[in-house]
This record gives C-alpha cells, sequence and structure tokens, in this order.
C-alpha cells in the first residue's frame, strides 16, 4: 500500500534501470528515480511519470521522499561508482535504511559492503538481477544476498517483479553477504558457457555440414521443442533466420569478435580459488579472448591454409549426434557451475538452497530453460548431492548420448574445426568418471625436480614421501603439496 511517500527509490535510469522502475511502479509500489544525469531523470518521467513513478534531482531529496525504514536500490556501473552512491547516500539515511545493489557487482566487494555498512547501522542486500531489458520491465530472476533481516522488508517488491513460473516467483533468498551476487555470477559463467556450446553446434553446421540458414534456423526451432528447450536455443533460431534489408541473413555480416563485461572471467578465477575445475566456462571466456584477436587469426589462417574437411556420412544421424553433445556439454556446464557453488558455499558459510537457485533460475534470466526442472528434482531427491552427474537422471542420459558426443568432438577434431567448450566437457566427463589419472607421475616430477613429496597408495593417506631419485640428492624434502 503506497502513501505520500515512495515504497523505494531507484538510483540509475539506464536500460535497466528504467525498466526495472516501470515495472516496480506497474505493480503498485510507489519508486522515485534519481540518475545523476537530469537529462535522464526528465526522459523516464516525461515519458512514464505517474502517481506511482516520480523523480528528483538530488540524492538528498530521494532519500527524504521515501518512507522509513528507506528502500533505495542502485542499477549502476559497478565497481567504484557504487561506492561513491553509498558514500553520497549515508550522510542522509537513518539507522535500519536499506541499500540495494542491483548491479552486476563482485562478490567480494558485496562481502565488504554489507560489513561496513553493517558497522555503520544501515543494511545492505546485493542482489543479482538477470533478464536483460525485457526481463527487467516483464520479470527478471532476482537473486538477493546480504543483510538477512533486510528481507521481509524488501521481499514483496522485489517478488513481485519477478518472473514467475508455476505462480512461484522467480525471486527468494539466497543467503548472506555476498551470496547472491555470487550466484549471479555462477549464472552469468553459465550463460558464457551455454552460448559457446550453441555457437560450436552452429559452426559445425554451416562449415562441416554445409547447411544453408534456413535448414539452421529450421534446426534449432526443432530442438527448442524438446529437452534443449531454453530461452538462448529460442533466440538462436530466431537470430539465423533474420535478414538484412538486402534480404541475405545478417548474421553473415556481424563481425566475429565476441565482447565481454567480465562476469565470465570472474567466474573463472573464482573456481581457481576454490580449486574447482571450471572447463567449459573458462574455455568459453577464453574463447572469447581468441574471437578478439581477428587480425592475428586472418593473418595465422593464411600463413597456414587449412582447408576444413566437410562431414560426408549420414547428415541425420550426425545432427542427432549434435543434439546430443549439446545437450551432454550443458551438463557439464551445471555439474561444474554446482561444484563450485558447493564450494564457494563451504568456503563462505553460505546455506545455499540448490535446488531452489534452479526455479530462481527456470524464468526471466537469460539461462532459463526446461533444464532447470531436471536440476531441481535432482536436488529434491537428494540435497547433499556432490555433482550432478552422480545423480541418477543425469547418468541414464549421459550414458544414452555419449557416443554421439564423442562422435562429435572426434570428427571436428579430424576435420580441423574447433569446439572448445564441447571437447573440454568431454574431457572432463572422461576425468571425473575415471577411477585413476597420470597425477601420479606429475607428483613424481615434482619430486624429482623439487623434492616436493608425494603419498603412496600402498600406505596411509596423509603420509608423504620424498625419494632420491639421482642418488646425488639427499633426504631433506620441501613442504608437502596442495590439492
Amino acid at each position: 500500500m503506497t502513501t505520500n511517500l515512495g515504497d523505494i527509490g531507484l538510483i540509475g535510469l539506464a536500460v535497466m534501470g528504467e525498466n526495472l522502475a516501470r515495472n516496480i511502479s506497474s505493480k503498485g509500489f510507489k519508486v522515485i528515480v534519481y540518475d545523476r544525469f537530469e537529462l535522464d531523470v526528465n526522459r523516464v518521467i516525461d515519458k512514464y511519470g505517474s502517481s506511482n513513478l516520480q523523480g528528483v534531482y538530488d540524492i538528498k531529496t530521494l532519500v527524504n521522499s521515501l518512507s522509513k525504514p528507506r528502500k533505495i536500490m542502485m542499477m549502476i556501473k559497478a565497481g567504484s561508482p557504487v561506492d561513491d552512491v553509498i558514500e553520497a547516500l549515508l550522510p542522509y539515511l537513518d539507522q535500519g535504511d536499506i541499500i540495494i545493489d542491483g548491479g552486476n557487482s563482485n562478490y567480494i566487494d558485496t562481502i565488504n559492503r554489507t560489513k561496513y555498512l553493517k558497522n555503520k547501522g544501515f543494511l545492505f542486500i546485493g542482489t543479482g538481477v538477470s533478464g536483460g531489458e525485457e526481463g527487467a520491465l516483464n520479470g527478471p530472476s532476482v537473486m538477493p544476498g546480504g543483510s538477512i533481516s533486510a528481507w521481509p522488508k524488501v521481499k514483496d517488491i522485489l517478488q513481485s517483479i519477478s518472473a514467475k513460473v508455476d505462480n512461484e516467483p522467480c525471486c527468494d533468498w539466497i543467503g548472506s553477504d555476498g551470496a547472491g551476487h555470487y550466484v549471479k555470477m555462477i549464472h552469468n559463467g553459465i550463460e558464457y558457457g551455454d552460448m559457446q556450446i550453441i555457437a560450436e553446434t552452429y559452426f559445425l553446421m554451416k562449415k562441416s555440414l554445409g547447411m544453408n540458414f534456413e535448414e539452421i534456423k529450421t534446426t534449432f526451432s526443432n530442438w527448442n521443442k524438446g529437452k534443449l528447450e531454453s530461452y538462448l536455443i529460442e533466440i538462436t533460431a530466431d537470430i539465423i533466420g533474420f535478414l538484412d534489408e538486402d534480404g541475405n541473413p545478417l548474421l553473415e555480416k556481424i563481425l566475429d569478435k565476441a565482447g565481454q563485461k567480465g562476469t565470465g572471467k570472474w567466474t573463472g578465477i573464482a573456481s581457481l580459488e576454490e580449486n574447482i575445475p571450471l572447463t567449459l566456462i573458462t574455455e568459453a571466456v577464453y574463447a572469447r579472448f581468441l574471437s578478439a584477436i581477428k587480425a592475428e587469426r586472418v593473418k595465422a589462417s593464411k600463413f597456414y591454409n587449412r582447408d576444413i574437411k566437410k562431414f560426408d556420412g549420414n547428415k541425420v544421424e550426425f545432427l542427432n549426434d549434435l543434439h546430443d553433445a549439446l545437450y551432454a556439454s550443458k551438463i557439464i556446464s551445471y555439474a561444474q557451475g554446482y561444484s563450485l557453488l558447493r564450494a564457494a558455499a563451504n568456503n563462505y558459510n553460505w546455506n545455499l538452497d540448490y535446488g531452489k537457485i534452479a526455479e530462481i533460475w527456470r524464468g526471466g534470466c537469460i539461462i532459463r530453460s526446461k533444464f532447470l526442472n531436471e536440476i531441481k528434482d535432482a536436488y529434491t531427491r537428494n540435497k547433499a548431492l556432490e555433482n550432478l552427474l552422480l545423480d541418477d537422471y543425469f547418468k541414464k542420459t549421459i550414458q544414452e548420448i555419449l557416443p554421439g558426443w564423442q562422435r562429435v568432438c572426434a570428427h571436428a577434431s579430424l576435420s580441423g574445426i574447433a569446439i572448445p567448450a564441447l571437447s573440454s566437457a568431454l574431457s572432463y566427463f572422461h576425468g571425473y568418471t575415471s577411477d585413476t589419472s597420470p597425477a601420479n607421475l606429475i607428483q613424481a616430477q615434482r619430486d624429482y625436480f623439487g623434492a616436493h613429496t608425494y603419498e603412496r597408495i600402498d600406505c596411509q593417506e596423509g603420509e608423504f614421501y620424498h625419494t632420491n631419485w639421482t642418488g646425488r640428492g639427499g633426504k631433506t624434502s620441501s613442504s608437502t603439496y596442495n590439492v
């Protein structure tokens, strides 16, 4: 229920902020908006202003226009701009007021900001918001975390504006301090991976199978009616079928240099910090780096003058294999992402509900898909599941589609087509499901040149040994190793 004062303030009127403000006001909440650029405030109010959507031109007026405890959401660029706005707000706030960061902030910053503001008597929420322009307006996926006591005060607003699946909001409390932004980071990393494996599949269709754009569009459209049904598959079909003004596919004219804003890179860095193999997502990030050196790639292609081998087998069967390789790699991407979530939850003492996270991602966000129901069900069966590959559904699925996945990766390698994400996913599966590895040789090498010690399979775990491999060394060893 609104009063003469605003229910929530919103700072930052770029595309996400503008559309979130419109979304919130449409749900019956009174929004007071502010942007450092007066023209942006005027633009939004002139076009969408109402009794529930009003603008102000300075931060003091914004704060004084809100009911207590004040709730102020920032939709601004991550990094120092967030800290600058927080400092500008603090002189006008009262104890117990709530600041919400809805941008793509790094989770470490959110952890630090939550602690900093708690010490000053304020509440802080770092919330992931996914869905782009359309999601912000019509219902995004929202992943809030931070000061738990703030959640009851913002729950109605955030859940009302979120997407709904089976009448359930795609928004729920994630956990303390940086948990919300961490989950959003993992979401974005998985998004990188999904986009890359779809792109590699498209490229195989085009370069190896020689399919035209109409055939490729039809294939993706058909796949979107089955277990690969997802927002990214849907828009891929739309993009491939989109014609430029001259009647030719627009995709053919788009430069093959992929941009990024950094959240995929953050996910890869986080995996290194937690000692979790995140091979598919990391390869997706590296693939964007490789795409960016276009001039160098063109030079190398002329230098080597390689030919891509065309597929000469049963095209229908190979398309089925491609479908299976794409689905299997998607399983691996989520398996790795969820393994990283588990490690971070243990490290930061977050009590994450993994099934609920899958539910939150089912609507509004970029990675929304039918597939997420299977993840939700897996964690319903076993909340302590170590890895999605250890769930019976995923075991059965992988066993059925593994041969096609292997054939696709073998064909791409023999044909000279790079599929870093699809192939790294397969390597991870082969490695994860092997009870032995060549790491014993690595440990022997480390001990040989650096006396780093090793453990023996015929002795108790945790006992470390050093060998004088050359006869010239001594018995002194280095400190024991980290795994």
